[in-house]
C-alpha cells in the first residue's frame, strides 16, 4: 500500500474543496433537496467514476513521458493549482431535480462539476504522479467526502462560519508545497 499516495491525495482534496464550486454546490443540494443520505450517496458515486477517470488518464499520460518531463510538468501543475487554489469559485446554475430522484440528480450534478474542476485535474496530476491508482482514488474520493459531507449534513449554516480565505490560503499552501516536493524529489 502506498501510504504517501494515500495521504497526499486526501489531504490536497480534502483541504482545496473547501469553498469549492463542488463543496458550494453540495451546501445548494442539500438545501433544496433535502435528502442528505441520496446526496452524500450521489455525490459518492461521482467522485469514485470521475476520480478513477482522471486518475487512469493521468497513468496514461505518465506512460507517454521520460521520468524527468513528468516530475517538472507534475511539479509545475501542483504549484499552478496552488495559485487556482487563491481564486475564490462561484457555483453558478439552478439544481433541479430529475425525475430519477435526489441520488441522480446529486450524482448527475456532481460528475458534471468535476469536469475541469481543480480537484478533478488534480487526481489526473496525482495519477500521473504516483504509481498506486487504487490509493490516489481511494484519497481523492476521501478527502472529498471529508469536506462535502459535512456540507450536506450542515447545509448553509457552515459556509458563514468557515474562514474560507484563511482555508484557500492553506490549500495554496499545500499545492505548492507538493509541486516543490515534486520537482525536489528523484524522477
Amino acid at each position: 500500500m502506498n501510504l504517501d499516495a494515500l495521504i497526499t491525495s486526501t489531504v490536497l482534496v480534502a483541504t482545496s474543496e473547501i469553498g469549492d464550486k463542488t463543496q458550494l454546490l453540495s451546501f445548494m443540494l442539500a438545501a433544496r433537496l433535502r435528502q442528505p443520505v441520496a446526496i452524500i450517496c450521489g455525490i459518492f458515486v461521482a467522485t469514485l467514476v470521475n476520480h478513477a477517470l482522471a486518475a487512469e488518464v493521468g497513468k496514461l499520460i505518465a506512460g507517454w513521458l521520460a521520468p524527468s518531463i513528468l516530475q517538472w510538468g507534475t511539479g509545475l501543475l501542483f504549484i499552478g493549482f496552488g495559485l487556482w487554489a487563491l481564486v475564490p469559485d462561484k457555483f453558478e446554475g439552478e439544481v433541479k431535480l430529475h425525475p430519477a430522484g435526489a441520488f441522480v440528480t446529486a450524482g448527475v450534478a456532481f460528475f458534471l462539476a468535476e469536469m475541469g474542476d481543480k480537484t478533478q485535474l488534480a487526481t489526473l496530476t496525482l495519477g500521473a504522479r504516483f504509481d498506486s491508482l487504487t490509493q490516489v482514488v481511494a484519497g481523492t474520493t476521501l478527502g472529498m467526502m471529508l469536506a462535502d459531507v459535512p456540507a450536506v449534513l450542515i447545509g448553509a449554516r457552515l459556509a458563514d462560519r468557515l474562514p474560507l480565505k484563511q482555508v484557500r490560503y492553506a490549500a495554496a499552501a499545500l499545492f505548492v508545497a507538493t509541486g516543490v516536493w515534486t520537482l525536489l524529489s528523484k524522477a
